[in-house]
């Protein structure tokens, strides 16, 4: 899409992309109390669908109307919120180990303290799509959780976990060696 075309410039906050964004955000707190008494509900996988799916609706309406500086901050941003409070909040029940869980937010937050510091010297790190794999596979470790078949399959659980912490593992290295390689340029 070219600058002509978008419907909303970089600068631009209140957006449709943003909204869904924030909406997702609001969403979690209520997906999250569903998960403390319910549990694993069928009321509880649809709303946890509703929050992992708005991620890429977001994103394709972002790509559609033009992305802008906000989105592509609040984005990632509300994407580590919601996913560290949905797995914390498993831990906390004792559906998911911390071991694992410890190891994607150290990532998480390592990642945002590097793209801030990237930033500050000019430098964007753009995301890259093994980033969103590993955020489906994120978001399948909680599903799998609250989804009434799979959360008895723990073997299942267990295994898509581990993948995520694989994955968020690599695309952090990753990003790494992007954001070296942007910085030694600029």
């Amino acid at each position: 899409m070219t600058a002509d075309n978008r419907t909303f410039g970089e600068t631009a906050i209140a957006t449709p992309a943003n909204l869904i964004t924030v909406g997702r955000l609001v969403l979690t707190p209520v997906f999250i109390w569903m998960m403390v008494h319910w549990g694993a509900a069928w009321p509880t996988a649809g709303l946890g669908a509703v929050v992992a799916f708005s991620d890429g609706l977001d994103g394709i309406v972002a790509r559609r109307m033009g992305s802008t500086r906000s989105g592509a901050f609040l984005d990632p941003l509300i994407d580590k919120i919601v996913v560290l409070g949905c797995m914390i909040t498993l831990v906390a029940l004792h559906h998911m180990w911390w071991l694992p869980v410890a190891i994607i937010a150290a990532r998480e937050l390592w990642m945002s303290w590097y793209r801030t510091v990237a930033s500050k010297r000019g430098v964007s790190i753009p995301a890259r799509k093994t980033a969103k794999i590993k955020t489906l596979f994120q978001d399948l470790s909680i599903a799998v959780v609250v989804t009434p078949p799979l959360a008895n399959l723990g073997w299942f659980h267990v295994t898509i976990l581990w993948i995520a912490v694989g994955l968020t593992v690599w695309t952090g290295v990753e990003y790494y060696v992007d954001g070296k390689r942007a910085m030694a340029i600029s």
